[in-house]
């Protein structure tokens, strides 16, 4: 088949057969299939895992560890002592993370990284009782550590927090300040 010119743009031969235009509609009509069954599951109340807890740190966050959903799960004590000295007494479940809990109580602990270990705007001091029973922290979390500002020797970063039976009745402390790196010292350049 010869190719038409039209005003410099090429004219493709048009597709006549009846076989290759059934199949394409084929193609298409599953495809059209597929992607309703997906709107279908993303509309859903079902595909959640857990609900988004909203903070006044940001506007939507999901648990990367979400709560144990064990009835009988151990239940650990934890006391937050906030800015101004006030203590919060709350209870979380082995396996929650500190941070995410201080969120689902709306606790002012901000975790601009999202448990990422790329801030320290978790950071608190963990009470000299239960620094021994925590896990050692690795290497990033102390190079975090060493940029949080007013650092103490029972400085962590609540991200890197789990609960477990042994730190029952365990109070955190949080600084003063914290500094998010990102938005307090960051100039954005133009790309």
């Amino acid at each position: 088949m010869a190719h038409r010119k039209t005003c410099g743009v090429r004219d493709y031969p048009r597709m006549s057969s009846p076989s290759l235009l059934s199949s394409s509609l084929d193609v298409f009509r599953s495809v059209a299939h597929v992607s309703a069954k997906f709107v279908q599951i993303l509309r859903s109340r079902h595909t959640l895992s857990s609900p988004a807890v909203v903070t006044d740190h940001r506007r939507e966050h999901r648990d990367v560890h979400p709560p144990t959903r064990k009835p009988h799960a151990f239940r650990v004590n934890v006391t937050f002592i906030d800015k101004a000295g006030k203590k919060i007494k709350i209870k979380g479940k082995v396996g929650d993370n500190v941070l995410y809990l201080a969120h689902r109580h709306e606790i002012d602990i901000e975790g601009a990284c999202e448990a990422s270990l790329a801030c320290t705007t978790c950071h608190v001091y963990v009470h000299h009782d239960y620094v021994d029973k925590l896990s050692t922290p690795d290497e990033r979390e102390e190079d975090l550590l060493d940029l949080a500002p007013f650092l103490k020797e029972n400085s962590r970063l609540g991200c890197q927090i789990i609960l477990k039976k042994e730190l029952d009745g365990i109070e955190l402390e949080l600084p003063k300040a914290t500094r998010n790196f990102y938005v307090d010292g960051h100039t954005p350049t133009s790309h």
